[in-house]
């Protein structure tokens, strides 16, 4: 079955919620459920997070998570593949699938965090057009940031 992309925003019903919860803890075994569900819940008090799916016969098998970091930004937070679905290209249609709906919204730059050890996500995010506009110190080392203008 080919692979379903779904995007919602704000927070997926369940069980798509705890499918994706469970599969960002797999991925990023740093985080925990309350310290995404914590994130997840102060950034919608601003603002609704945009949470976009990738799914195989109804099982998370991807995710893309961002929100408005202020008018005009927006900013893509967490995204993941299943360590068995990589290779597909479902990171970049996520991706793809986000930034044009941003443009939509009237979003003209999107920016990201990401880390050294996922240099897979890194080299994707600079075939997509992102620029590395820095480094922050960050709770787990360095942090690469990248930016795109829309």
């Amino acid at each position: 079955m080919p692979i379903r992309y779904q995007t919602y925003l704000g927070l997926p019903p369940d069980p798509l919620l705890s499918a994706t919860l469970n599969l960002l803890v797999e991925v990023f075994p740093a985080l925990t459920e309350p310290e995404i569900l914590a994130e997840i819940a102060y950034q919608q008090v601003r603002t609704p997070v945009l949470a976009g799916l990738a799914l195989d016969d109804n099982q998370v098998v991807g995710c893309k998570l961002g929100y408005e970091q202020k008018p005009g930004h927006f900013y893509s937070w967490l995204g993941c593949v299943s360590p068995s679905c990589r290779g597909q290209g479902i990171a970049a249609e996520l991706m793809r699938q986000q930034h044009d709906w941003c443009k939509e919204q009237g979003y003209h730059t999107i920016r990201t965090h990401t880390y050294n050890q996922w240099r897979h996500m890194l080299v994707l995010n600079i075939r997509s057009g992102y620029d590395i506009i820095g480094t922050v110190a960050g709770k787990r080392g360095l942090t690469i940031v990248l930016e795109k203008t829309l």
